[in-house]
């Protein structure tokens, strides 16, 4: 944690401000990051506040300083990211800062995208204005996670959720498993899909379950829906096929059997991998503009996943359910782990009641 001087914790409230308005677009902004911004008027006063809407948008700075006018002048701007320097879909915001005339610029994160990454504070202090760092950086960090991730590694944020019995049972031994958890925790799972760029599933899933893997409106833009398979034994019919109501790409290695296309529908978009490694699937997914993908997957691809490092955050419900049985599906298979002292050990986050059922959030 940024421990700021005693003049500066005057930001934090305004700095609190801007987070919650850069999470109003969480979901909506890939492959742009979550930013808030306000402006206040040389007396401190607020006099103008935006957020980033989503690609192509204007930047919050710039809705900012649209609202607040000729009162931005030697005023401050809160924001919770650098702003950028450089000419993208929309021109750079430090220009913007500079010319409505502001005297100070209140940053909570620097940017991690090396087109910016300092060059936008290098700027801003370059044409006299003053500017402060680290005010809720912590806070401004944990909601750019995925893109943060993204930047950094080259895929995006990956989400693995499962819902599971009392005795940590995904189904019955005869693969029933409908419906484990109750109406608000699969409402829950709605609104975590609607914050997702993409859902992966596999092929057993296609084929046993037939999902539809949407938000169930949600969100305005469904999120990709991905089927990841070696073979491409899929069946011809699937709801997933039809795409007026969501995208779908079906992502296949090289011993896919590419004859199942000649039956299928139009609609779905084909990407054929060099290997059946999840990374490889997320680094095509990152081009597409993905910050954040969820698992929605059984266990076998699940635990591959999670072996290829492809998994950053664990979303499970538990149900107070007893389903038993040893030959009962589990969320994972073996690992290979021979100690207890190998094994994956993950950090809380937090623990909130859905209904009957517990949705637990873990990060490794």
């Amino acid at each position: 944690m940024i421990a700021l001087p005693e003049d500066q914790k005057i930001w934090v409230e305004w700095m609190r401000r801007s987070i919650q308005l850069a999470l109003l677009a969480e979901g909506r902004t890939s492959p742009n990051p979550l930013v808030g911004a306000i402006v206040l008027d040389s007396n401190g006063k607020l006099v103008g506040e935006g957020y980033h809407s989503g690609a192509g948008n204007p930047h919050a700075e710039i809705e900012a300083l649209a609202q607040a006018g000729e009162k931005s002048l030697n005023g401050t701007i809160v924001v919770t990211l650098e702003p950028c320097c450089h000419q993208g879909l929309t021109p750079p915001c430090t220009g913007a800062i500079i010319k409505a005339g502001l005297k100070k610029v209140v940053i909570g994160m620097v940017d991690p995208d090396p087109r910016v990454s300092g060059k936008g504070i290098s700027r801003l202090k370059e044409s006299g204005i003053e500017v402060i760092q680290g005010v809720l950086n912590q806070e401004c960090e944990f909601i750019n996670r995925e893109f943060s991730f993204r930047v950094r590694h080259g895929r995006p944020w990956g989400v693995l959720k499962w819902a599971m019995s009392l005795d940590g049972r995904i189904g019955l031994p005869n693969g029933s498993s409908k419906w484990i958890t109750n109406t608000p925790a699969r409402d829950a799972v709605h609104q975590i899909r609607s914050k997702c760029d993409a859902i992966i599933v596999g092929g057993g899933t296609v084929r046993f379950d037939n999902p539809l893997l949407t938000s169930r409106g949600k969100s305005k833009n469904e999120p990709l829906r991905v089927v990841f398979t070696r073979t491409l034994d899929l069946p011809k019919s699937s709801k997933l096929w039809d795409t007026k109501i969501a995208k779908t790409l079906i992502a296949y290695g090289p011993e896919g059997d590419e004859a199942f296309f000649s039956e299928l529908p139009v609609g779905p978009e084909r990407l054929k991998l060099n290997s059946n490694d999840p990374s490889e699937l997320l680094k095509s997914l990152s081009k597409k503009g993905c910050n954040k993908i969820l698992w929605e997957c059984g266990p076998e691809l699940a635990t591959s996943a999670i072996a290829a490092d492809c998994v950053q955050e664990l979303v499970v419900f538990v149900a107070p359910k007893l389903l038993g049985g040893k030959p009962s599906m589990t969320a994972l298979n073996s690992f290979g782990f021979e100690s207890i002292q190998s094994t994956y050990k993950l950090q809380h986050s937090f623990l909130e009641r859905k209904g009957e059922d517990l949705c637990w959030r873990l990060f490794f």
